[in-house]
């Protein structure tokens, strides 16, 4: 079994997990998350923990142990404190403005972007030129961020572009003739 499964998930305060045969459902002050269970891993709750173990003891079921434990740990934090993805536009005259769902967004281009949130992720503006992305869904949180860093990825000149906030661009040199 992998090692990893073999440590229980502990339920945070406020939250509830209900195992049936198809899916797993993590209840908590921040949403619903749901994920399909699988046949080769027996999902039980108990004492406020979520243990797993394998119903064979083939090599995928003992790795879709470990991976079906590590997705609920991150359903858990996500419905008890969320995740969050700061990204920071640097650029003359890049600017980002939430209203609403929808990130209205100055890039340098003819037309300004207009990206719609999707459900159950939230976005803030704190200055002009960072963004806030939120949400309980770890891998949803991560997708919005990745979509919005791909209208405008740093460039390799002069680092102008979307960027993740703990993100290093190495500047190449310019030609020289």
């Amino acid at each position: 079994m992998s090692r990893v499964a073999r440590i229980p998930v502990s339920l945070a305060k406020g939250v509830e997990a209900q195992v049936s045969a198809t899916e797993i459902t993590i209840k908590g002050p921040l949403g619903t998350l749901k994920h399909p269970a699988s046949p080769l891993v027996k999902v039980a709750v108990a004492d406020g923990k979520v243990s797993f173990a394998v119903t064979d003891e083939s090599r995928h079921a003992k790795a879709m142990s470990g991976t079906l434990r590590s997705l609920v740990a991150g359903m858990v934090q996500g419905v008890s404190t969320g995740f969050q993805k700061k990204l920071t536009l640097v650029g003359v005259g890049y600017r980002a403005q939430a209203q609403g769902d929808k990130l209205n967004l100055s890039l340098g281009f003819s037309h300004p972007v207009v990206h719609q949130m999707p459900s159950g992720i939230k976005c803030e503006t704190p200055t002009q030129t960072e963004i806030l992305i939120r949400g309980a869904d770890k891998q949803r949180v991560g997708q919005v961020a990745a979509e919005v860093r791909g209208y405008k990825p740093p460039e390799p000149y002069k680092g102008k572009g979307v960027r993740y906030s703990d993100e290093t661009v190495v500047l190449k040199e310019t030609k020289k003739k």
